[in-house]
């Protein structure tokens, strides 16, 4: 069943106010009267449309959200919608010195059909410092067929449209609270999103002030062939539109750009000399793209190496691998080790996802090769205390930080060597 398959949808454009949860739900409850909506819409609400972007309260406003979220499955349930917007959560299990994510949530009657959390935090307006960023981006399966929920800034990267379109969305959401000064830039992202993926797209955005911010309003919903098909204004309001049945199947049985991926690189060009991989850093942080740093001899390839790199990965923009030499290894484990040679080991750890660069040193330590790189992030296992790894000392001196990793996976590159030999 396709994500075109609701009846209706329909945008709330609200103005949302910071901090003020009893206002924002009243207006949200107000405008979703006035929409109608019947059984089978779908029902969109902007970013963080209870609370908005109140930062010295957000912990506190997270511990709301399951109300909220009892609210909506009232209101879903009452009229059979499906209910989707982003709001404050808090992990469970953690301590209120934790960050909560920033949580778009999809609502039927019978409560919380999926979720997907902020991936991109926008750092111009400090949410990092606020807020965690989220992963697993998947679609959400609603009875309706699936949907590809994005919030705001995630509008800005379209690998995230398209990873929900390859796995089956037909309709994106977007949950905003988008700047008035940036307004341009919301129609013509929508739009892209809509055009390259073939894909309806809905776009629900805050509008009037928010603080020290003009919010952009125009919601609008956009077809798979970036037309718009419904907009609204500057002001609080309902933007509505049916769904064109068959369109987005028409649009791609013609050419689809979704079903086109090609893999386009070699990912032995991530193994690089120091040399060269100096110059690529300094591209690539004149960008303003912070850097992890990790090592280690990788000897033979294992779960617990791969979820522990896929960790560090999360820490920043892109991983390096500092790897010991087959030289390094000897010295350090024995002369049966390594199993495998440096340029096997280098060329397997190169076609994980997580790994950006693999870079091969000769010293017992990679104390030379952190000082050289001075990574933003320094990754290590959490059975290293801090002041024993390499190159920490440098690291923060530079203003970094140590990042000390728990294992999801007890594994152990020399049990499974005498397993195989015995």
């Amino acid at each position: 069943m396709s994500g075109a398959s609701f009846s209706r949808v329909i945008a709330l454009q609200l103005n949302v106010k910071p901090g003020a949860l009893t206002d924002n739900l009243a207006r949200a409850r107000a405008l979703l009267v006035q929409s109608g909506a019947a059984a089978g819409c779908l029902v969109v609400l902007p970013e963080l449309w209870a609370t908005g972007f109140d930062y010295p309260r957000c912990v506190e406003l997270a511990g709301r959200t399951p109300a909220l979220l009892e609210e909506l499955r009232q209101l879903a349930a009452a009229s059979g919608l499906v209910i989707g917007g982003s709001l404050l959560e808090l992990p469970e299990g953690k301590g209120k010195e934790k960050k909560p994510w920033n949580t778009f949530f999809i609502v039927d009657a019978n409560g919380v059909v999926g979720k997907y959390r902020k991936q991109h935090l926008f750092g111009f307006w400090h949410e990092d410092r606020f807020f965690a960023a989220g992963d697993r981006p998947v679609p959400i399966t609603t009875a309706h067929g699936a949907v590809g929920p994005l919030v705001c800034y995630d509008l800005r990267f379209p690998e995230l449209a398209a990873g929900h379109t390859f796995a089956g969305a037909q309709l994106l959401l977007v949950s905003a609270q988008w700047p008035k000064s940036r307004l341009d830039h919301w129609r013509i992202l929508l739009q892209a999103r809509a055009v390259e993926n073939q894909a309806f797209v809905v776009g629900c955005n805050s509008c009037g002030p928010g603080g020290e911010i003009e919010f952009g309003g125009h919601s609008m919903v956009v077809g798979p062939d970036g037309h718009i098909l419904a907009e609204g204004g500057q002001e609080e309001e309902v933007v509505s539109c049916a769904l064109p049945h068959g369109a987005v199947e028409t649009l791609r049985s013609r050419f689809c750009t979704v079903a086109e991926r090609p893999w386009p690189g070699h990912d032995r060009d991530k193994i690089c000399a120091l040399s060269e991989l100096l110059v690529k850093i300094k591209r690539i942080r004149s960008l303003g793209g912070r850097v992890a740093f990790t090592n280690g001899c990788f000897d033979l390839l294992h779960s617990g190496h791969v979820s522990y790199l896929e960790h560090a990965r999360r820490t920043a923009d892109l991983l390096i691998i500092g790897l010991n030499s087959d030289a390094s290894v000897r010295r350090l484990k024995g002369d049966s080790r390594p199993v495998n040679s440096e340029q096997d080991r280098a060329r397997v750890l190169a076609a994980l996802g997580c790994v950006d660069f693999v870079t091969i040193f000769n010293e017992d330590t990679p104390r030379d090769l952190i000082t050289a790189l001075l990574p933003d992030v320094l990754v290590k296992g959490a059975d290293w205390a801090e002041d024993e790894i390499a190159g920490a000392v440098e690291v923060k001196a530079a203003g970094g930080r140590v990042e000390r990793v728990v294992f999801e996976h007890q594994c152990s590159t020399t049990a499974l060597i005498e397993k195989i030999r015995y």
